[in-house]
């Protein structure tokens, strides 16, 4: 067990082999890789949120409940952080995972990635630099470490929502979605899978969204999403709920 004492340090060491830096540590135990060295970045004053007039600075090492209850947060996603937060397992849970290790885990039933790829967000990486999230998720795992994300405060509009079998389990899809600006953003994570961005390339909602175009753009979206089969659901169900939630989330946006 190592407490970092500088990012340089951590980096160098996660390049070792076995080395794995601990976000909240709540999933290394599943992990069946063996672990020489485990890096805390609990010293590095990364667990805070710090806000401007144009953006959202988000420490890797936040946790998420306290993403989930900071006010201004959640008044600019007019409570979508908090829809897409409160359902993963419980409080006590979301006192310990992190928002670095939920975003560099690039998890496939992430709640966490899909809301913050619904956002004009960015990733800060120690070694990379500054990079836009859905370009981060997109790449294979590294040995980078994960710094902050960073939130543009573009006007929006935002909504959230996911199906479970049970109040504390996996989603069985997840979905994030957003107005900014006239542009259009749907994601879907859990499908199962890495959550995917899907933008309105027909121009279906052109016209701003009416119960017409929600359902027009929801039948779209079931088509383009690819979907997967598991324990928690077929895929041609995660495919009807693909087409539900859409029409949904979009209807939740509301207005032009």
């Amino acid at each position: 067990y190592i407490r970092a004492q500088s990012l340089e340090q951590a980096y160098e060491l996660n390049q070792k082999k076995g080395s794995c830096v601990l976000g909240g540590g709540l999933w290394l135990r599943l992990s069946k890789n063996p672990i020489s060295a485990a890096i805390d970045l609990g010293g590095l004053g990364l667990d805070t949120i710090e806000e401007t007039g144009a953006a959202f600075s988000i420490g890797a090492m936040v946790p998420l409940r306290r993403l989930e209850t900071h006010p201004s947060f959640l008044a600019y996603t007019r409570g979508a952080a908090g829809e897409a937060l409160s359902p993963i397992v419980g409080v006590q849970f979301r006192n310990l995972a992190t928002v670095g290790g939920s975003i560099f885990g690039r998890f496939g039933f992430s709640d966490v990635l899909t809301l913050f790829l619904a956002l004009d967000t960015r990733v800060e990486l120690y070694h990379a630099g500054t990079v836009p999230l859905e370009e981060f998720a997109a790449r294979q795992p590294d040995c980078d470490i994960l710094v902050r994300l960073t939130v543009a405060k573009r006007p929006g509009h935002f909504a959230c929502l996911s199906m479970r079998n049970s109040r504390t389990d996996f989603p069985v899809l997840t979905c994030a979605f957003s107005r900014m600006e006239g542009e259009y953003r749907a994601v879907y994570g859990a499908r199962p899978g890495r959550a995917v961005v899907l933008r309105d390339g027909e121009g279906l909602l052109a016209g701003g969204v009416t119960e017409d175009s929600a359902r027009a753009f929801a039948r779209y979206a079931a088509e383009q999403v690819p979907t997967g089969s598991n324990l928690r659901g077929s895929a041609p169900y995660r495919t009807h709920l693909i087409e539900v939630l859409t029409r949904r989330g979009l209807l939740a946006l509301g207005g032009k």
